[in-house]
């Protein structure tokens, strides 16, 4: 399995190891509860360095990317970000991923680790008849995520750049620690917080740096266990759970992400303006008592016990104290308010349907 750069300094902390999408990556270091409720209520430093940086630029960057993409990157004002997604000719999607814009002709690119070559591939593939470069620099890059509520306070204490002006969604270069770094105002737990973007060369010293600048405000590093729950909490889907090629952003309830606006041509337009109705929708559900829904459980019609979809994410969510569960159905006569069957292990449990997000935090 690949590592990233702090694979080390994860072993020094006594990290317990997963694989994920071929990434020998810490799943937790103490427990999946306290790191889980560390962020909610203080802030966990996250090792994310698998994800894909991919740097597109020249003078057609931003019409390419209106191309490549579904939603419209040229609208993008400098120093900002957007999310996006990227499909295919039938409209499934190849990856979700965050755009940044870093000059007028300069845009970076953030994509899940486990489809690194299926973007860079994809937007190489598409570059025909653009002025546009495309160069993945993920191997040259570390990702530090810092998020929870004490995020910004701890993150201050290691740079000059004034955090209180970078606001959601967006990106600066600064120097944390001194280092170099892209300080991007994203995240992917419910939480506010920040995604420190170092060179590799870089990486242990502004990780280790931050666990100490924290460690009196409560912070510790977190797993993806945690990270899972936390998104999950948020309504922040996960690509190969809720997301793959096999349905489309409008299945997936993610429509507002497209940009239909005429005379915008993207890969995977025209499919996805046949679509009237989904084959079958995302939704959330809420249990009651405690037995957790999980990924491949079956959702079950409450009268005819006819399975009309699957689970694609679920656990008892840690905050607040329910279970909680991302699902396809196939019956469109079902929608927020109504409760359908849940097969947990051998037994019919009931779920209501909710809206998104299960969590959301006060500020």
């Amino acid at each position: 399995m690949a590592q990233t750069i702090l694979h080390g300094e994860h072993v020094k902390l006594g990290a317990s190891f997963t694989d994920f999408g071929g990434w020998d990556m810490p799943v937790r270091y103490s427990s999946d509860l306290a790191e889980h409720h560390a962020v909610r209520n203080a802030a966990g430093v996250f090792d994310i360095s698998h994800m894909a940086e991919i740097f597109v630029s020249g003078d057609d960057a931003a019409a390419f990317l209106d191309y490549a993409l579904i939603g419209m990157a040229s609208e993008i004002a400098i120093g900002r970000a957007k999310y996006s997604i990227i499909c295919n000719q039938d409209g499934g999607i190849v990856d979700d991923l965050i755009v940044y814009r870093l000059a007028a002709d300069n845009f970076l690119i953030i994509a899940n680790a486990s489809n690194r070559s299926a973007v860079a591939s994809a937007l190489e593939n598409r570059k025909a008849g653009f002025a546009v470069t495309v160069d993945d620099q993920s191997d040259d890059w570390a990702l530090i995520a810092l998020q929870g509520p004490k995020a910004t306070g701890i993150l201050q204490k290691l740079t000059d750049t004034n955090l209180a002006e970078l606001k959601y969604y967006s990106i600066a270069e600064a120097e944390v620690c001194g280092a170099s770094a892209y300080l991007c105002r994203t995240g992917y737990t419910g939480e506010d917080g920040f995604e420190v973007l170092v060179s590799a060369d870089n990486a242990a010293k502004v990780w280790n740096e931050i666990l100490k600048a924290g460690a009196e405000d409560g912070l510790i590093a977190a797993g993806l266990a945690c990270r899972d729950t936390l998104r999950l909490e948020a309504g922040m889907p996960l690509y190969g759970h809720e997301l793959d090629e096999q349905h489309t952003p409008i299945d997936a309830g993610l429509a507002k992400v497209i940009c239909f606006d005429e005379g915008h041509d993207f890969v995977g337009r025209e499919a996805l303006e046949k679509i009237a109705e989904p084959r079958e929708r995302l939704i959330a559900l809420v249990g009651e008592g405690k037995r957790a829904a999980r990924a491949d459980y079956e959702l079950k019609h409450p009268s005819t016990g006819e399975t009309i979809g699957v689970v694609t994410s679920g656990a008892l969510s840690p905050t607040l104290g329910y279970p909680v569960a991302m699902a396809y159905i196939r019956d469109g006569n079902f929608g927020v308010g109504d409760t359908i069957s849940l097969d947990v292990r051998g037994n019919l449990e009931p779920y209501k349907i909710v809206k998104l997000p299960f969590y959301k935090r006060e500020h």
